[in-house]
């Protein structure tokens, strides 16, 4: 059983995935709780984060029918940091005249790569090899039994605060459950709604979250940058509180149920939308195309944004794959439409891949996240690549046998 755990500004969503009897992995629980907790990828309230961890993963157990005990982790927002490595070491052989590359050289090249300097206050959070090079000759996917006497490789490194990591997965840690491992939100996303074609030709994954918009460049098959702007869905919602005097909760209904950001779709529809009611004031009509007006320069401003950052990124040709949007903030109508108008590039909406279960009723950009982070972990459980969680990422209660359940019910009823 693999479970992943998007821990986002306005949601928490949990993923159970299981290989059924043909090895075929399989989404048997889905589980959401609102979360208040987070600002822009950063815990800000524990508590209130642990509360909305907790109520997601039941809610996931309560469809599988299945027991959590640890879970894949994301991370993202505008503390997220990535930069380009080169490391280079000579081949061990049995021979001076066959050197043969091995799984040990391998490590000790990607080794070679991530000693690189850092401030104390942050941490690794992924090292993805892009390329290696055998005596100069580049391009080299995978090196192994080759034969050279030069190993060089060049990595894409992520980093991440130390504070937010451990914060973040204290609050898995208080809800009863272990962190089996941090994934970078949009790294995830990737992973579930991206074509290995795509990656090759180039494509930009742009996860519109509750906070911020976090960005993923593959160049050649590979991560090769990303970035995030501190604008997101929330900031829609509030603009739309702030200029028609409505409460947040409000806001948001009327963004889901009504919001457009691109003015072709709703031209000649001079329909209006009813806001409730509040503190004696009767219920009063605003125009669909006036909530168009509030939403669009927002939509556009974040957008304009990512394009700037992404023209400051050199890669070798142009995102042949265009862009690729996922989160919640892709739901909203005409999205997709603006983002095309403004990088001038193809966009489609990032569904997660087809999986079994449950999975067909959750092909959605909102769970695109939630979803990559059972691939990953089961593609990284499965190649034994980590262990556990790294140093400081230890949990502190365990979620299984009754004393553990019994943890989870005090948290769920006092605090």
């Amino acid at each position: 059983m693999t479970v992943g755990l998007d821990i986002g500004t306005t949601k928490v969503c949990a993923i159970i995935g299981e290989r059924n009897e043909n090895g075929i992995l399989e989404i048997t629980g889905v589980g959401r709780s609102p979360s208040q907790g987070m600002r822009r990828g950063v815990v800000v309230n524990i508590e209130s984060t642990l509360r909305a961890v907790l109520q997601a993963i039941e809610a996931a157990e309560l469809m599988s029918g299945r027991e959590v005990e640890h879970c894949w982790t994301s991370i993202g927002g505008a503390c997220i940091e990535g930069l380009i490595s080169r490391g280079v070491v000579a081949v061990n052989g049995k021979n001076r005249e066959q050197r043969e590359i091995t799984e040990a050289d391998i490590d000790r090249v990607l080794e070679a790569a991530r000693a690189v300097d850092f401030p104390m206050d942050r941490e690794i959070l992924e090292v993805i090899p892009q390329s290696f090079s055998v005596d100069s000759q580049g391009g080299i996917r995978d090196p192994r039994d080759m034969i050279g006497v030069r190993l060089e490789s060049e990595v894409h490194i992520i980093t991440c605060p130390k504070t937010n990591a451990q914060n973040l997965v204290r609050c898995v840690n208080r809800a009863g459950f272990m962190v089996d491992g941090l994934v970078l939100q949009a790294l995830a996303a990737g992973t579930a709604v991206l074509t290995e074609e795509e990656k090759d030709l180039g494509v930009a994954v742009v996860d519109l979250g509750g906070g911020t918009t976090n960005v993923l460049v593959y160049a050649n098959g590979s991560p090769y940058a990303t970035f995030s702007v501190p604008t997101g869905g929330y900031q829609v919602t509030s603009d739309i509180s702030i200029v028609k005097n409505i409460s947040i909760e409000t806001a948001e209904k009327i963004k889901i149920e009504a919001g457009c950001c691109w003015a072709p779709l709703i031209e000649g529809l001079e329909e209006d939308i009813i806001v409730p009611g509040m503190g004696g004031r009767a219920p009063f009509p605003i125009p669909r195309s006036l909530i168009l007006e509030i939403i669009e320069p927002r939509m556009r401003e974040t957008f304009n944004l990512v394009r700037q950052r992404l023209e400051k990124i050199a890669t070798a040709r142009p995102l042949g794959g265009g862009l690729v949007l996922t989160g919640g903030g892709a739901n909203l109508l005409g999205a997709a439409d603006l983002a095309a108008h403004v990088f001038k590039l193809p966009v489609r909406l990032g569904e997660p891949l087809s999986l079994g279960g449950f999975a067909a009723d959750y092909r959605n950009p909102e769970y695109a996240a939630a979803i990559g982070l059972v691939l990953e972990g089961d593609l990284r459980e499965r190649q034994s690549v980590y262990g556990g969680v790294s140093e400081g990422k230890v949990r502190e209660n365990s979620g299984s046998g009754p004393f553990g359940r019994l943890y989870k019910w005090i948290k769920s009823e006092f605090f």
